[in-house]
């Protein structure tokens, strides 16, 4: 039905086209009616008109069909009416011809009425198809001017810092610039048209290469295990927020005094709770005795709980031989 939605406007754009198919199909339909005439009984006059005339209007359009549907009426009354070979009508053949033009006449509205619901369709696919594109295109062009932008401020707290001497100062400049960029280079990947989707575990390890790489660190890896985790799309920003917080946080206080180790980021689905359990683990020092995730100044581990808070999950610390982060979260937040 798509197919002929398509080819029928382009058919019926040429008006030679039209009414020679009309002319066609009336003699081919008078030519085998003139040839099987001697088997049928009596009482089939219109047999072979009426395949002629759904086929024209079908085909040609409704002004070729009606044109087809009088022809073949006028020779159904010559030839197969009697009297034959005579235009005359007398009560029997007034019956016939008023069945006739009543059965065609329905053949060809419901013909045209389809035919012009295809054709509604058809540019109705065609408009929703050319904004479909556009939103596209414009959905495309917003998020790479959202990049840009985020670049740009990036850029410029990285001039800021040069003039900055309080390393504290500088510090925080060089943190905030480090998680904008971050910011940008997540928009950028997640929101480009090109890529139908993300593998998460193929995205947290590019993800912990970048941090790892911005904050010098040496001797330090990162393991990732996500097997069988399905992650919604729009959750992958925060949640690679508060990896790039926790893994940051093992790496200032983990790993401070350049020992070499290990940080594993594990994702798994706990079928018990209905939840996803995230954990970012390190094998570093570890945690102070003192130390209350509810009431630490760290900015970072407050950006990652309030990260968590927006999905709907819990952020918990524990420390021992390493420090173990684990994030619970609802698998459809």
């Amino acid at each position: 039905m798509d197919r002929l939605a398509e080819i029928l406007p382009r058919l019926r754009s040429n008006a030679t086209f039209k009414y020679t198919f009309c002319v066609v199909a009336f003699l081919l339909a008078l030519a085998i009616r003139l040839a099987i005439d001697s088997y049928l009984p009596p009482g089939f006059p219109f047999l072979t008109f009426f395949p002629a005339v759904i086929l024209s209007t079908l085909i040609a359009g409704l002004w070729p069909g009606i044109m087809c549907a009088a022809i073949s009426g006028l020779a159904a009354l010559y030839f197969f009416i009697s009297p034959f070979y005579s235009f005359e009508i007398d009560y029997g053949a007034a019956i016939a011809m008023v069945f006739y033009f009543f059965v065609v006449g329905i053949d060809i509205t419901l013909i045209h009425l389809i035919t012009k619901s295809l054709e509604q369709l058809r540019q109705e696919r065609n408009r929703s198809a050319d904004l479909s594109r556009r939103t596209e295109i414009m959905f495309s062009e917003l998020q790479h001017r959202v990049s840009n932008n985020l670049q740009t401020v990036a850029g410029l707290l990285l001039l800021q810092e040069t003039d900055i001497d309080d390393p504290k100062a500088r510090q925080a400049l060089q943190e905030a610039r480090n998680r904008i960029t971050l910011l940008g280079k997540l928009h950028r990947k997640l929101h480009d048209p090109n890529v139908a989707s993300v593998d998460f575990g193929a995205f947290l390890e590019e993800l912990s290469r970048d941090v790892i790489q911005a904050a010098g660190v040496k001797g330090v890896d990162c393991a990732v295990d996500t097997s069988g985790i399905d992650i919604a799309p729009r959750q992958f920003i925060p949640l690679a927020l508060i990896v790039t917080e926790l893994v940051s946080n093992s790496l200032e206080h983990g790993f401070a005094d350049g020992r070499r180790g290990t940080v594993r980021i594990i994702c798994r689905n706990d079928t018990s709770t209905g939840e996803v359990a995230l954990t970012v683990e390190d094998d570093g020092q570890g945690l102070p005795p003192d130390f209350d995730l509810q009431t630490t100044k760290s900015l970072g581990l407050y950006i990652a709980k309030s990260l968590a808070q927006q999905i709907g999950g819990r952020l918990n610390m524990t420390g021992g031989q390493g420090t173990c982060c684990t994030l619970r979260f609802p698998a459809s937040a």
